[in-house]
């Protein structure tokens, strides 16, 4: 295997497993917090990465993109299982679950860009200091994009179930009902590259204030 290929996937690899699993995470443990403990019965509330794993969301996809140059990485973890209607008060407790994993990779990249300084730091050996720094970098890039891209208000992503949670009833109910075609949608946007022209400027803008 080429050098330059292990030498990638191994600066890939922990923010991406990082990135997935505790987006997931947080999603069960808010979902905990507020009176649904399916998650945690389930045994997901544990960052042990194994329960996380998705073969082809958590490996092959990241791998594919990698393998093809792709100008992004992407990927995604077994979602943690949510029962709603257990939510104390379920309209509004699901916009913190849903918000939950964005925020995590919020903090996430707020943390690698602090990695980033700290790996720059005089006393820390060059070959060290330059591994670290490329892949604290490639957590920054990592959260942002899943943060920004799980935020578009469209059901089955978390924007779209805060989107739900915080319309007027009225509104929300035929709004979710959207979820059904959700994957078609957001298949077709990022294949028209609408998705890439509305999150660029939110993505470049967060990576600005965080690099």
């Amino acid at each position: 295997m080429d050098a330059s290929l292990i030498q990638s996937i191994a600066v890939w690899a922990l923010p991406v497993l990082v990135a997935v699993i505790l987006h997931e995470v947080a999603h069960g443990y808010v979902a905990n917090l507020l009176g649904d403990p399916t998650a945690k019965d389930a045994g997901r509330l544990t960052l042990n990465p194994l329960p996380h794993i998705d073969p082809m969301g958590t490996i092959a996809l990241p791998l594919f993109l990698l393998l093809a140059h792709a100008p992004f990485l992407f990927g995604y973890a077994r979602p943690v299982p949510v029962r709603f209607g257990r939510l104390r008060n379920p309209k509004r407790d699901m916009v913190f679950v849903a918000a939950a994993g964005p925020v995590t990779n919020l903090i996430l990249a707020t943390l690698s860009a602090g990695l980033v300084r700290i790996s720059l730091q005089p006393g820390i050996p060059i070959d060290a200091q330059s591994f670290l720094a490329q892949m604290a970098i490639r957590g920054v890039v990592m959260n942002v994009g899943l943060a920004v891209f799980n935020l578009l208000p469209i059901p089955p992503l978390d924007g779209g179930r805060v989107a739900t949670g915080l319309l007027p009833m009225s509104l929300a109910v035929p709004f979710a009902k959207l979820e059904r075609y959700g994957m078609l949608i957001i298949v077709l946007l990022l294949a028209t590259d609408t998705a890439d022209r509305v999150m660029r400027p939110v993505v470049r803008a967060l990576l600005h204030m965080l690099l």
